[in-house]
């Protein structure tokens, strides 16, 4: 990991929070919806920075910034092109601003700046003690089809557990690995599963799960991220437009500009 100043942490995905958070400023490569805001400030982070994962449908993958603005959290997200999403590292060295919410723009962060030079200038700061409002992370399990597979709807792939082995899954989140870990691409074995492409992100990283999978036999795709709200299933599901599919989703009848509706839907017949 590139080293950084004191009082800086960089991390691959904000759902795996640790107590160097705790006062730090936090650069993590999950996307800045709204979500990952919440996992982050509920960290007691003093500011953060995030992935715009191509801001996307109704520009969701900067979501967290009038969240974390309404706390007085400092907030900024780096331009996918810039650095991959996923990769804790790569945001951290490649990083470039391409947004920061008014209580980063009053600490100096500015688009086109280094995200290492963004994070310093949110050391000063003050730690904000305003309560973290609850957010209710949306899961829910549709009917299952004739063959007694169900879709299931998540805004985080996180929250995949045991019950959805052998399920159709549809989550709003970026379709990168999670730095290098192949295994991390989806931690049960699912008949399907389907993220957001992240406005593709440096190095087409917005969709690099889609290969490990498919050494899984797991078939998997993305959704354009102009096409539905990344950090939302629901919208996933309802309005995304699939960008790219494994060969694994080919051989079931994937096909890249097909709705995802259509295609999940025929997953469970």
């Amino acid at each position: 990991m590139t080293d950084l100043p004191a009082g800086v942490v960089a991390a691959d995905t904000v759902t795996r929070p640790t107590d160097m958070w705790h006062g730090a400023v936090l650069i993590a490569a999950s996307h800045g919806g709204v979500y990952a805001a919440y996992c982050a400030v509920k960290a007691g982070v003093r500011g953060v920075i995030l992935n715009d994962a191509g801001r996307g449908k109704d520009d969701a993958g900067i979501g967290g910034g009038a969240y974390c603005a309404a706390l007085g959290i400092p907030y900024a997200a780096v331009d996918t092109r810039s650095a991959r999403i996923g990769n804790g590292d790569s945001m951290a060295s490649e990083g470039i601003i391409s947004f920061a919410n008014p209580v980063a723009e009053a600490a100096g962060v500015r688009s086109g700046m280094a995200s290492v030079e963004a994070a310093q200038r949110m050391l000063a700061a003050p730690l904000s003690d305003k309560p973290v409002p609850h957010y209710d992370e949306a899961r829910t399990e549709l009917a299952p089809g004739p063959s007694g597979r169900r879709i299931i709807l998540m805004d985080s792939i996180s929250l995949a557990g045991d019950q959805d082995i052998g399920q159709v899954i549809i989550s709003g989140s970026h379709g990168g690995i999670l730095g290098l870990e192949k295994k991390a691409a989806l931690k049960i074995d699912g008949y399907a599963a389907f993220f957001n492409d992240a406005g593709e992100s440096k190095d087409g990283a917005g969709w690099t799960r889609l290969p490990a999978l498919d050494e899984r036999e797991i078939a998997a795709g993305t959704v354009a991220a102009m096409s539905a709200r990344i950090g939302d299933g629901r919208s996933t599901y309802e309005d995304g437009v699939l960008s790219r599919v494994n060969e694994t989703a080919i051989r079931l009848g994937g096909v890249i500009g097909m709705r995802l509706k259509d295609f999940a839907n025929s997953l469970i017949v």
